[in-house]
């Protein structure tokens, strides 16, 4: 009796444990079926790239990751005259159309409104600025609303004023005449190669350090040093970028736990701010006409001196800002013009032809000292060049503006509150339906008027935002264009660049479009009626101080 009794109980368990194996086989097909035709009603208000259900279109996104900017130009290309696709990076219920939402945009009319119409409903956004916090503060790239508004009306009084400008071509100036011209001479006379991208990273981080604290650290020299600050400094610009990979709280654990990525940044910013604390003192001690010290005189919206810690995250933005897109931007001018003897051809003779006025026929006076700010200012060819290279390889190839209140773009997408826009100025300039059929190709002469001689920006201010647009105008457009026409010009007067054969250029995927292996060149003499230029150490301490197609690279 008790054998039957628990074969029976056995069987009720058995019976019982199969049921609730079925029941859980159709709820999680229940579920199952309910997600995807929620997900498939989804991707089909999306017009972006492919989307996976529960990754979205990280899949695609990591798949490009070392092309991504040509990746997103793709997409947009593929819309047509739209320039705009939405995408969804976490497609999950009450998540995907808020925080999961992308809005993807090269259109100008959309940018003009993102940028300058609805400004105020477009800040940095609480994932940014906590993403950059640890490394930026609330600096001026960081910041929205009124910390934003103080810091930009101080630093606007200062960069409209020729003191500056002229401090600017001071220490560019100094470390061409003194630095530049004779490594670039040692590595003409003894053939050796040089990655130009890195000499001119040095410069403009000792030129903007001249600036920004009146102190030159002398990074570009001969013996091309090991400097602690800019390699923590770049280490921890790339973890924090890092940042913007993965969801909040993941990056959160791994800060609080020190690991990867995050235990970089943190001994990283450790040697930022031991500088910076340095620097700060330095110039309490004995201010001079440098933007820290004028800063230091600067009150804040309560009428007090700015802390420690808020001038060193101040200085720290405008040392990310003038270093890195200048010198990017020169880096893929000199790639290009290596690729375009007619470019370089007309370059040098617009140089010259200026000297010949202002310094007389001799080319030994050309090479005294490097150009003068009204010398630089006849140079428009060399300008529009310039313009030309920053629409095909802007220093900052992408943004990202957060939604705070649902809109509606001029083109009529609708883009929720608490979603993501970003907006390619990478593409922009890639787009046939703004740029016309030749908008792939290197053409200095569309930024020139029809007679040739005066430059002419764009027509639409939001067909080219490469210094951004609105109120975040980039203040320092016109010192940024000094010093790469100071830097453009002093090198290409002396020298001739070639590209080291089998040297591979390649984008490398970080917040300015830096080339990932460097640019690997030759530097030969330049020939002036005749006579060589620079081609030995010696002669530098002698001497008075067609259209192609721009490829995706």
């Amino acid at each position: 009796m008790m054998g039957i009794i628990y074969e029976q109980s056995h069987q009720q368990q058995a019976d019982g444990g199969s049921l609730w194996l079925l029941v859980t086989v159709l709820i999680a097909a229940l579920v199952t079926s309910t997600y995807m035709t929620w997900f498939w009603a989804l991707s089909r208000r999306l017009t972006g790239p492919k989307v996976w259900p529960l990754f979205g279109s990280l899949p695609s996104l990591l798949a490009n990751r070392a092309r991504m900017h040509d990746w997103i130009s793709d997409n947009l290309r593929a819309t047509g005259g739209a320039a705009t696709y939405q995408t969804c990076i976490l497609p999950l219920p009450l998540i995907a159309r808020r925080q999961g939402l992308v809005t993807v945009t090269c259109h100008p009319r959309n940018l003009e409104h993102v940028l300058r119409t609805r400004f105020e409903n477009y800040p940095k956004g609480p994932q940014m600025q906590a993403a950059f916090h640890d490394l930026l503060g609330g600096g001026i790239f960081n910041s929205d609303g009124e910390t934003w508004l103080l810091q930009r009306k101080t630093a606007a009084l200062e960069f409209t004023t020729r003191t500056l400008r002229q401090a600017m071509a001071r220490w560019t100036n100094r470390s061409i005449r003194d630095r530049l011209w004779r490594i670039l001479a040692d590595h003409c006379a003894d053939g050796r190669a040089v990655d130009l991208q890195d000499l001119l990273l040095r410069l403009t981080f000792d030129s903007i350090c001249g600036l920004t604290f009146g102190k030159d650290p002398e990074t570009l020299s001969p013996s091309l040093p090991h400097n602690p600050f800019t390699v923590a400094f770049d280490a921890a610009t790339e973890a924090t970028l890092q940042r913007l990979l993965f969801p909040g709280f993941f990056w959160r654990l791994k800060k609080a736990l020190r690991l990867g990525s995050e235990g970089r940044l943190w001994k990283s910013l450790e040697v930022v701010d031991r500088y910076m604390t340095a620097a700060i003192a330095e110039r309490k001690e004995s201010p001079s006409d440098d933007l820290l010290s004028r800063f230091m005189k600067k009150r804040d919206a309560h009428g007090n001196s700015f802390s420690s810690s808020v001038l060193q995250r101040i200085a720290l933005n405008f040392v990310l800002a003038g270093r890195d897109t200048s010198s990017v931007a020169l880096s893929w001018f000199f790639w290009t013009v290596m690729r375009r003897p007619d470019v370089e051809r007309r370059l040098v003779d617009e140089i010259t032809a200026v000297l010949k006025e202002t310094r007389g026929p001799e080319p030994a006076a050309w090479l005294v000292e490097p150009l003068g700010f009204d010398e630089l200012e006849r140079l428009v060819y060399l300008k529009a060049a310039l313009a030309e290279t920053l629409r095909l390889y802007p220093s900052v190839p992408q943004d990202t503006k957060y939604v705070a209140a649902d809109d509606v773009l001029p083109d009529g997408t609708m883009v929720p509150a608490g979603s993501t826009i970003n907006y390619s100025i990478y593409s922009l300039g890639r787009m046939e339906t703004i740029w016309g059929k030749d908008c792939r190709e290197f053409r200095p002469e569309r930024w020139l008027s029809a007679e040739g001689y005066r430059f002419e920006p764009a027509k639409d201010p939001y067909q080219f935002v490469a210094f951004n647009g609105g109120p975040r105008t980039c203040l320092g457009k016109d010192l940024a264009y000094l010093q790469m026409k100071s830097i453009a010009s002093a090198v290409l007067l002396r020298h001739r660049l070639e590209l080291v054969p089998g040297h591979r250029v390649q984008q490398k995927m970080s917040l300015t479009l830096f080339m990932k292996n460097g640019l690997r060149v030759y530097v030969r003499p330049r020939n002036h009626c005749g006579d060589l230029v620079c081609s030995s150490t010696d002669q530098v301490r002698a001497t008075p101080a067609g259209v192609a197609t721009a490829p995706a690279a």
